[in-house]
């Protein structure tokens, strides 16, 4: 049984595991397809690409991503030896290990490719359904920043990356935050459109820092919500149900 670096590394994966080939490729072949962005975590560390899949090659047991702008990230990777693929296929949670990452090329352009996996994981859980918030006029969460002492020094708005009941991730572009797991921020501030802002207590549960595809560094913060109260939890739950009700009409040509 696969077992991740991340705050899932407690919970009992076997459920979700797939080992058919066929739905493998499928799985894969889909994210190809649909442009779903990819994050290449580097021997289960706090360093990591994003990238996308160029191909699946289902004969030559391999495949295929775009390499990163940073050639030391590409390196590091094609020189791991634990990393692992993380990515979203219908709001529903892919993982899965990339063993034997080496420099390729494909189309004439340079790339990385990697066996098939034996076996990927298909997070599916109702109680968490994440959303992806819009990448223009993005979603902010206010932290407030401290001293040793707990005195107030500031604030950050950071925008969020994704968000679902019991949580948020947000992207600390010039790392201002602590980002030790375990680090709690009480009192932050998510703007909801149209809504007063929820209030909550947020926990940090993972760290990553991400190598973009136009070659910007970022750090992708995941923060679990603690002790969040009814109504906030509602406004959250209303707000995720309205971006699904976008999604779904710009996917049938209503929006």
């Amino acid at each position: 049984m696969m077992e991740f670096n991340s705050n899932l590394e407690s919970e009992d994966l076997s459920q979700y595991e797939v080992r058919s080939r066929r739905e493998i490729v499928a799985l894969l072949r889909a994210i190809q397809e649909r442009k779903q962005l990819v994050t290449m975590l580097i021997d289960g560390g706090p360093e990591a690409i994003v990238t996308s899949i160029l191909d699946v090659d289902e004969a030559s047991d391999m495949v295929i991503i775009d390499q990163a702008p940073n050639p030391a990230m590409n390196q590091r990777l094609v020189s791991s030896s634990d990393s692992s693929l993380e990515t979203s296929l219908d709001n529903i949670r892919i993982l899965s290990f990339a063993s034997g990452i080496k420099p390729c090329l494909y189309d004439g352009l340079p790339a990385l490719r990697f066996a098939i996996p034996g076996s990927m994981i298909r997070l599916q859980r109702r109680e968490h359904y994440r959303v992806a918030t819009p990448v223009t006029n993005p979603l902010r969460c206010t932290f407030e920043l401290k001293d040793a002492a707990g005195k107030p020094v500031g604030r950050v708005a950071l925008p969020l990356h994704n968000i679902s009941g019991g949580g948020i991730a947000v992207i600390d572009e010039k790392k201002q935050l602590d980002s030790t797991v375990g680090r709690v921020y009480k009192d932050c501030k998510i703007e909801m459109p149209g809504a007063s802002p929820v209030v909550a207590t947020l926990e940090i549960r993972s760290s990553v820092d991400l190598s973009l595809s136009n070659g910007k560094a970022v750090r992708r913060l995941g923060c679990m919500f603690v002790g969040l109260s009814a109504p906030m939890l509602a406004a959250v739950q209303r707000y995720i149900t309205k971006l699904e009700r976008e999604r779904n009409a710009r996917a049938t040509g209503l929006g």
